[in-house]
C-alpha cells in the first residue's frame, strides 16, 4: 500500500516534500497555493527546481494537490461561480507546472439553489474550465463529502451525475474520504458492510475512477453528516475499518493520505502512519 499525509508548503512547495520524508510518507498531498486566499503567489523557476530536487532526493512523491477552501463552483452567485472557476483553472495549471497528477476538489455547496441545480452548475463550470485548458494532463478528483449544510457530494450518485455531465471524462476521478463517507452514512467498519459500500461505489462510480483515499477517523458519529477528522483508531470509525482498507488488494495502487491534526514535529503523522502500516496483513 502507498501511505502518506497532507503536508504544509510553508516556506515553499519543496518544504512539503521534506516534511513528508520526516513524517515517513511514501507520498504526500499539498496545497499548491495558500488555501485561504484567492491570490496565488507566482511559482518561480527556482522554487519549482527545488521541488523536483526534493522529490528526487527523498524519494517522496507528490500524488495530489488539494484546492483552496474558498472555491465553490456550485454557487448560484455568478460572480463567485466565475471567480471559483478561474481559481480552479489556475490551480490545475499550477499542478501541471509541478507535475502533480491529481487535484482534489470539494464539489461545493448549492447554497439554497437545490441539489439538482448545484450539480448541474458544478458540471457546467468544469466543462468551461476544461475548454480553456490546453494540453491538460491533470485529473480533477471530486471528493466525497459528509453532506454538512448544503454541501454536494455526500452520495456516490451525485459524483456519478457530475462526471456524467462532464465532457472530458478522461480527466475526471474521485477522492474518497473515510471520515466523510462514514458521516454521510456509508458503513465501513464491519467487513460485510465495507464490502457492500465498496461494491456500491464500484457500481455507481467505478473503482477505476478512484485515485486517492483520504484516510481519517471521525470525531462525529455514523451518519451525523458532520466532518470532523480524528487520529486513526482514536475516533468513532474504529480500527477494523482501516484494516479493511489497507488489506483490500483492489486499492493497492491508490495512495492513502492522512488529513489529521498535527504539530510541527509531525509526531502525529508518524504515529498514524505507524498504526496504518501495523494493520497490513503480512
Amino acid at each position: 500500500m502507498i501511505f502518506g499525509a497532507h503536508e504544509s508548503i510553508a516556506g515553499g512547495v519543496f518544504n512539503a516534500v521534506e516534511r513528508g520524508k520526516k513524517a515517513t510518507c511514501d507520498t504526500i498531498q499539498i496545497f499548491n497555493k495558500s488555501n485561504n486566499q484567492w491570490r496565488a503567489k507566482k511559482l518561480v523557476t527556482e522554487e519549482i527546481d527545488k521541488f523536483f530536487e526534493a522529490i528526487e532526493t527523498t524519494g517522496v512523491t507528490v500524488s495530489v494537490s488539494h484546492t483552496s477552501y474558498l472555491i465553490n463552483i456550485a454557487s448560484p452567485d455568478e460572480a463567485l461561480s466565475d471567480k471559483s472557476r478561474e481559481a480552479l483553472a489556475e490551480e490545475m495549471q499550477r499542478c501541471e507546472m509541478l507535475k502533480i497528477p491529481n487535484l482534489v476538489l470539494h464539489p461545493g455547496s448549492h447554497v439554497g439553489s437545490g441539489e439538482e441545480a448545484g450539480l448541474a452548475k458544478v458540471a457546467e463550470n468544469i466543462n468551461r474550465m476544461f475548454d480553456k485548458l490546453e494540453g491538460n494532463s491533470v485529473t480533477l478528483l471530486l471528493e466525497t463529502t459528509a453532506g454538512q449544510g448544503s454541501n454536494l457530494g455526500y452520495k456516490f450518485e451525485q459524483l456519478a451525475a457530475i462526471i456524467d455531465m462532464v465532457n472530458d471524462k478522461d480527466h475526471m476521478g474521485v477522492c474518497l474520504d473515510t471520515c466523510h463517507i462514514f458521516g454521510a452514512g456509508y458503513p465501513i467498519t464491519d467487513k460485510k458492510d465495507y464490502n457492500k459500500t465498496i461494491k456500491e461505489f464500484n457500481t455507481i462510480v467505478g473503482l477505476d475512477r478512484l485515485r486517492i483515499i483520504h484516510i481519517n477517523d471521525s470525531k462525529k458519529e455514523f451518519a451525523s453528516r458532520r466532518d470532523r477528522h480524528d487520529h486513526i483508531g482514536q475516533g468513532l470509525i474504529g480500527l477494523d475499518a482501516f484494516r479493511n482498507f489497507v488489506n483490500d488488494r483492489r486499492l493497492k495502487k491508490v495512495p492513502l493520505i492522512l488529513e489529521t491534526p498535527k504539530g510541527e514535529d509531525l509526531a502525529e503523522d508518524i504515529e498514524n502512519l505507524k498504526v496504518l502500516r501495523s494493520l497490513v496483513k503480512k
